[in-house]
């Protein structure tokens, strides 16, 4: 569950640093998983055998299944207003890919505020900046700007 904060100190936690999310395991049954949600069967995601002759010496992780895990990692990294009626992924100004996540990987989240935008109507644009860190890799997996939409109840 994201962090509540009074919607009218949403704007005092511009440039706050929240995390980092817990650890989280990136196995091959969660990529085999994936591969058969989102029909992507190509062999550096599920093909062990052929993946180790590749540069990355193993299978990796689809990097929209990182994308996707940030619901989770970031869950109790954001900030939303108290009184929240519903909170809504808004989507993405940017995202880059930097670093493939390798089998057996571990990843956490961090995350930054950006931006509120008080849209009116008990409406608030809130927008964070997103890394995906690989334990022991220098290079982050990804980053991102994402935008929540936090609607309060009237």
């Amino acid at each position: 569950m994201a962090k509540l904060v009074p919607a009218d100190e949403l704007a005092t936690y511009i440039g706050a640093k929240l995390g980092p999310s817990e650890w989280l395991h990136i196995d091959q049954d969660r990529i085999d998983a994936f591969a058969d949600v989102t029909l992507d069967h190509q062999f550096i995601h599920i093909d062990p055998e052929a993946a180790a002759k590749t540069e990355f010496g193993s299978t990796i992780a689809h990097g929209f299944l990182t994308l996707s895990l940030l619901s989770y990692l970031c869950s109790e990294l954001t900030l939303m207003p108290e009184h929240l009626a519903i909170g809504i992924n808004y989507g993405f100004d940017s995202v880059r890919f930097v670093q493939p996540v390798v089998v057996d990987s571990w990843i956490r989240a961090h995350v930054s505020v950006l931006d509120v935008n008080n849209k009116g109507q008990g409406r608030y644009l809130i927008k964070n900046s997103v890394t995906v860190e690989i334990k022991g890799q220098e290079k982050p997996a990804l980053v991102a700007e994402w935008l929540g939409m936090g609607i309060v109840n009237p």
